[in-house]
């Protein structure tokens, strides 16, 4: 699988942000204080369970985010399966900076490699139907791009991005603006013609109701693997319909086989469980 890096104008400022926050006023004063100034070292990082990796590019640049000239090599590409014990980059450098740079490297690399897991997970689960896997816009502040291209590395596809690429109507839109349908008639009438439209729908009365408008797709907020297969039925092909709410992996495969397009999972962005990744000394460079 061909994983397109993110720009680097994008990258940078995350990985930079997290290193001065770590960093602050004084630097690494443990490393400092304890690592002989010339000292060089060689450490790798390595799976300590089964998962997913994500977030190398994040984790290289934290480390040549302190310096430069350091050396790191990549065992594996982002989207490589891992086994325990599995060498997945080894930094060569001053061992003062490589110490600088190591938490801020670990955390990117596994919490994003976390994502990556639990979405191949569920991925695994659907594997047979048409449905795909798809995240939400619940990321953590500053790390969606990051949270979102994990995603993708654990066999994934990204929902919307922001509020600005896509209109999705919800059941507050719809209460403040009198309706669904003249919500979904100003939605129209107020956005250009590439811009995709979905609604959020819980009943099937609802989803008849917004279906007599035309969308582009439909959400299908917590229904039952049988209330899906009936909406699928109505929504005949004229839209995409996507399955939201009580989605893991025990769940997810009678989900999918009520013949929905997409699963829209929150959770494994915002509560996916860190990856366990080790960073270990294992010589002098």
């Amino acid at each position: 699988m061909f994983l397109a890096p993110l720009p680097h104008v994008i990258l940078e400022p995350i990985v930079r942000a997290a290193l001065i926050e770590d960093l602050g006023l004084a630097g690494d004063i443990t490393s400092n204080a304890v690592i002989p100034a010339g000292h060089r070292s060689t450490l790798v990082a390595a799976a300590r369970q089964p998962g997913v990796v994500a977030g190398l590019d994040a984790a290289e640049l934290a480390f040549r985010l302190v310096d430069p000239g350091l050396t790191v090599t990549r065992h594996v590409s982002d989207g490589a399966r891992l086994s325990p014990g599995e060498r997945i980059l080894t930094v060569e450098g001053p061992s003062r900076l490589l110490l600088t740079g190591e938490r801020t490297a670990l955390n990117f690399l596994g919490h994003l490699s976390g994502i990556a897991s639990v979405t191949a997970g569920i991925v695994a689960a659907v594997a047979g139907t048409k449905a795909s896997v798809v995240c939400t816009r619940k990321t953590t502040p500053g790390l969606r791009a990051l949270e979102k291209q994990a995603v993708r590395a654990g066999g994934g596809m990204n929902h919307r991005f922001a509020l600005y690429d896509a209109v999705l109507i919800k059941d507050n839109h719809v209460a403040i603006a009198g309706g669904v349908k003249e919500a979904i008639r100003r939605a129209k009438a107020n956005v250009g013609h590439l811009v995709k439209i979905e609604v959020e729908v819980d009943t099937l009365d609802q989803l008849r109701e917004v279906m007599g408008e035309g969308v582009d797709a439909v959400l299908l907020d917590n229904m039952t693997p049988d209330l899906l297969r009936e909406a699928v039925g109505i929504i005949d092909n004229r839209a995409i319909a996507e399955a939201s709410g009580g989605i893991t992996p025990a769940t997810a495969a009678a989900i999918a086989e009520s013949g929905v397009d997409l699963l829209s999972v929150g959770w494994i962005t915002h509560s996916a469980p860190t990856l366990d990744i080790g960073l270990d000394y294992v010589g002098s460079a």
